[in-house]
């Protein structure tokens, strides 16, 4: 077998056999097959690497199809004649009201969600961006993946915001054309500002200790400089005679030069002093607000002509949205870093409860009674807590960067209201609490249990009343990543939709009806992290549904959506003009923002005594397997050796010194938590518990979830993922550490070439649990899965999708050849002669390492102990000869050759498919 045709067809006859013997495994059987021809010499590496090409390019051509698929159409002019039609409005008022307020923010967040490589991205971003076939021209050769830095994240990060940028002026200048069209003489008082952007990369310091705060104020500065270099291309193509163009060009220059002075180390109170003094001194170019130039503008464009005019609006208009950088900006801390913080000054015994009346009381004092301080740079690069030091950056950022953007400031784990007035406290202190919205982060289980009682209480508290007034909303964050890790991404989203009413509802019982709730919904780009594969309506009403909304209508409250577009692969929606149009029209004409008010009740609401009881045997089942050894050992079992580096957050918790074999789910982040579940075959997050949860009430759960159009959402985002999983790989994985297989394997002579590495493995993992563990946790999937097959049956299938079948058998093949690599560096981990210089090498720790694909340390391990380069007598100016050493040392290169590079080459292979399977799930986390 050296094509994929033959893999498949003999994949197909494999499985038919399951008929006779139901515990028979194709995928493992496959790769038993193609591990005989391996070893045999019958088959190269060379030639399981084009078959893995080969299989790249489908799921290149997968990735691609998907992205068009869910934002089509993506032709420019198709676009440009639907929001003609959406332009279209009764009246003025009515087109103001439709157009100056946002109907999203979009947040470009980053994490690990840089799977594809630069060429790659490119390539399916191109092909998605035309009507016309997806070809082979989408498999790009294979290329260096770059080193996923900080700067890299935010540079990808810039490029794609520079795209929506452009998208939407040409949304809001179609929109104005309409406007002069409709309305000639009023139409120059429209404001439109139809979305926000947001970006925290380079602010989010929840989790990781590698981001300087002179990093967060240096990418500040840059977007500041990029933000008007734009603005002055766009002035510019207008009139390159503007008068305005002088101003807008130095304070560039200006702007460029300060980000220059912040991308160094400032570490040393010297550089830092002259980087700072320059920065905060008066100077003609440095420009802290665009409100002159934009009203310079609008006055300008009442008597343009036509074209001019709109072009001045729609330039004023972004200048409105993004104010002097690319985007607004997130800064992200954790609850725990602002408990340390605020006890410094309300408690330094550290004998007070922050979740007591007394230490609200205490704030409320604190609040009632706080005087701003000053504050400089020195300050900031003294500070030694990471809650204070991130609002001295805030301050220094309104201050001396942009004075009218406001900043957002996310607090992780949020689950106690006086986190919320110590941050408010913070931004007093700081003198910059009428720029900073505060916003809490629901989602860890014990949040979104409890997160209706936290809303009350912080939204009767009248400070934080007037502090919501004077910012115009109320803000909070719902998260689905550690959600749909913890709890379930189905009951997650559940909660998550529960606690979004639950807020409406606080808001109107405490008169906050004349304020904005502001909902970032923080999922990610795949299933498993809240991203409905069902298209864009699905991907949008999935974190905020129609149901939370309509709450929000008929409190009279009006709605912020805010949304996530995560890393590399959520970039891909805006890598091309074309893509970028074509999403933010989908999201114009879909309006998240808004709801009827008089839309009938859907009956997964209504029938409570139903949607409650399956809601929670679903989070009952997902806390079993969370809590369950047998799931943390099978999801823990490789580590995170099945993963390419995709982001510059570390995959682990930056507190894990715990061995891999004893490694605990919570020290792994939540987005390679998500994608160990893809590549081990099935997603547990989102399939596992739905047909438990019907056991013995499947005619009344199927006949609720087939009425109800979210029941419809939910089923759709089930069978999406259940299409692609297989609980045979799972089976399959534990079959490599079954010493039984390895002692049968060359049983009657049949690889007698093989007896001694055979053996060798059988022994050594005769002490190995993986086997039973992969075992038990494969028998648990099946029972589930009888019974959400059972329910599935009664549900019927609107959207068939007959070329998942094709995927299913893709997926089938990679998994196959990667478990031929890992028997392949088995194989040869353990054929490695015992002899080494090293002598404090130990073998069973370079197994060790090999078995949990660990294998940059093994392969570093093994060059010591065999090098390939090493002193020589030539190397000497020494005078007596020596006819010692009388070998010339080829021998290691010959283990270099016929054992190291192959365990190498092999994990390189393996890599790549787990890039291709990613692609095939539909993205990394």
């Amino acid at each position: 077998m050296k094509t994929v045709a033959e893999l498949t067809k003999r994949l197909r006859e494999l499985h038919q056999q399951t008929q006779e013997t139901p515990l028979f495994n194709p995928v493992f059987q496959l790769s038993l097959d193609l591990s005989r021809q391996l070893e045999a010499g019958e088959l190269s590496l060379d030639d399981i690497e084009g078959m893995i090409s080969e299989l790249e390019c489908h799921s290149l051509k997968t990735r691609a199809s998907r992205l068009r698929s869910n934002i089509a159409p993506v032709s420019q002019t198709a676009n440009t004649d639907i929001l003609a039609r959406y332009c279209a409005a009764d009246d003025f008022a009515a087109f103001r009201a439709q157009w100056e307020n946002p109907s999203l923010h979009a947040v470009f967040t980053a994490h690990p969600t840089f799977l594809l490589t630069p060429d790659q991205s490119a390539a399916v971003a191109n092909a998605a961006s035309s009507d016309a076939e997806i070809t082979d021209d989408t498999c790009t050769p294979v290329s260096q993946r770059p080193a996923i830095t900080l700067r890299y994240e935010h540079e990808q990060a810039m490029f794609a915001i520079a795209n929506a940028q452009d998208a939407r002026d040409q949304i809001v200048a179609q929109a104005l054309d309409q406007a002069h069209s409709a309305w000639p003489t009023e139409w120059t008082e429209a404001s439109p500002l139809p979305f926000r952007f947001a970006s925290w990369v380079g602010y989010d310091m929840d989790g990781r200790t590698d981001i300087k705060w002179f990093d967060s104020i240096g990418f500040r500065l840059a977007e500041k400089a990029q933000r008007l270099e734009r603005y002055v291309a766009a002035l510019q193509a207008i009139d390159d005679g503007h008068p305005l163009l002088e101003t807008l060009r130095n304070a560039t220059t200006y702007s460029q030069d300060r980000a220059a002075d912040f991308r160094t180390d400032l570490s040393e109170p010297a550089a830092l002093s002259a980087a700072a003094n320059t920065l905060t001194e008066d100077h003609p170019h440095k420009m802290l607000s665009l409100t002159p130039v934009i009203e310079l503008l609008e006055a300008e464009a009442i008597g343009a002509d036509k074209d001019r005019a709109i072009a001045l609006k729609t330039l004023a208009a972004s200048m409105r949205a993004d104010g002097l950088g690319m985007s607004w900006i997130h800064f992200r801390v954790n609850s725990s870093q602002l408990h340390n913080a605020i006890r410094r000054r309300i408690d330094p015994e550290n004998t007070l409860d922050l979740s007591s009346k007394g230490a609200m009381a205490t704030l409320r004092d604190l609040l009632e009674t706080v005087q701003p301080l000053r504050s400089n740079f020195a300050a900031l690069a003294i500070e030694s807590s990471t809650a204070i030091r991130q609002f001295l950056a805030m301050a220094q950022i309104i201050h001396h960067i942009d004075g009218d953007a406001p900043i957002r400031m996310l607090i992780a784990e949020c689950e106690q209201p006086s986190t919320i007035l110590a941050a408010l406290y913070f931004s007093k202190l700081f003198g910059i609490e009428d720029k900073v919205d505060v916003s809490p982060l629901f989602e860890t289980e014990s949040a979104l249990e409890h997160g209706g009682r936290f809303l009350d209480a912080l939204l009767a508290e009248p400070t934080y009343q007037t502090y919501a007034r004077s910012r115009g909303r109320v803000a909070i964050q719902t998260g689905f990543s550690d959600a749909g890790r913890f709890v379930g991404q189905i009951p997650a989203s559940l909660a998550i939709e529960r606690l979004q009413g639950r807020m409406a509802d606080a808001m109107r019982d405490n008169g906050l009806t004349d304020v904005a709730a502001l909902i970032f919904n923080t999922h990610g780009e795949s299933m498993g992290r809240g991203a409905h594969p069902g298209g864009f309506k699905d991907r949008l009403e999935w974190p905020l549904s129609p149901w939370a909304r309509r709450r929000f209508v008929r409190a009279g409250i009006r709605l912020e959506p805010e949304v996530s577009f995560q890393g590399g692969d959520g970039y891909l929606h805006f890598a091309t003009p074309e893509l970028a149009l074509a999403t933010l029209t989908r999201i114009a004409t879909l309006q998240p923002s808004s709801n009827s008010a008089d839309a009938p009740t859907d009956p997964f609401y209504r029938r409570t005594d139903l949607s409650l009881d399956f809601y929670r045997a679903v989070r009952s089942h997902q806390r079993d397997h969370l809590e369950s050894a047998t799931y943390s050992r099978a999801l823990t079992a490789f580590g995170l050796g099945l993963l390419n580096n995709t982001g510059s957050r570390v995959s682990r918790r930056q507190s894990d010194l715990s061995a891999d074999r004893d490694m605990n789910l919570r020290q792994i982040r939540a987005i390679p938590h998500n994608a160990v579940l893809q590549q081990l075959g099935y997603p547990i997050n989102i399939i596992s518990g739905v047909g438990s949860a019907a056991d013995g009430n499947y005619e009344d759960i199927a006949a609720l979830l087939n009425d109800s159009e979210r029941g419809k959402q939910l089923v759709r985002l089930v069978r999406a993922s259940n299409a692609l999983a297989s609980i045979k790989t799972v089976a399959a994985f534990g079959e490599l550490f079954n010493s039984a297989y390895w002692a049968s394997r060359p049983y009657r002579g049949t690889e007698s070439h093989l007896s001694d590495a055979c053996e060798t493995l059988a022994e050594y993992l005769t002490k190995d649990d993986r086997t039973g563990v992969f075992r038990r946790l494969a028998s648990r999937l099946r029972v589930d899965a009888l019974k959400l097959h059972r329910l599935l049956e009664l549900i019927p299938d609107e959207e068939p999708h007959p070329e998942r079948e094709t995927v299913r058998r893709s997926i089938g093949a990679l998994q196959a050849l990667r478990l031929t690599l890992l028997q392949h560096m088995f194989i040869k981990a353990v054929s490695i002669p015992t002899f080494s210089r090293a002598n404090d090498i130990s073998r069973d720790d370079v197994l060790e390492m090999v078995f949990t694909l660990r294998i940059d340390d093994a392969l570093a391990q093994l060059r010591r102990a065999y090098p390939t380069s090493f002193p020589g007598l030539e190397d000497f100016a020494v005078d007596e000869p020596s006819d010692y050493p009388d070998g010339d040392g080829e021998g290691y290169r010959v283990i270099q050759r016929d054992y190291i590079d192959p365990l190498e080459r092999s994990y390189d292979l393996s890599l790549r498919i787990g890039t291709a399977i990613a692609n095939e799930f539909g993205a990394h986390g």
